[in-house]
């Protein structure tokens, strides 16, 4: 049997709201993933696979969710260059 560590909370957000075409929108906090939807049961169905099955990650939002595929990941998830001083030292 294998065991799979679940995503921590704030790595696994998904918002969910309509948009300002009445679509129902799926889209994780850091705009790793999202989708456009008919139903919320589609949207809360994907974001739920999506998260790894974590329903109290899953957010809907009464406000316009607008779908954004451009958004980078957050700064927190990139690696930060190494500064001049650390590659000198790391040489």
């Amino acid at each position: 049997m294998t065991f799979a560590e679940p995503p921590s909370r704030s790595s696994s957000i998904v918002l969910i709201g309509k948009n300002s075409r009445g679509q129902w929108v799926a889209q994780h906090r850091d705009g790793l993933y999202g989708g456009l939807f008919t139903h919320h049961g589609d949207a809360v169905r994907y974001a739920l696979f999506e998260n790894g099955h974590h329903p109290e990650a899953v957010i809907t939002i009464g406000c316009v969710l607008e779908l954004n595929m451009t958004t980078a990941p957050s700064a927190a998830q990139a690696v930060p260059p190494l500064s001049a001083e650390a590659s000198r030292h790391a040489a």
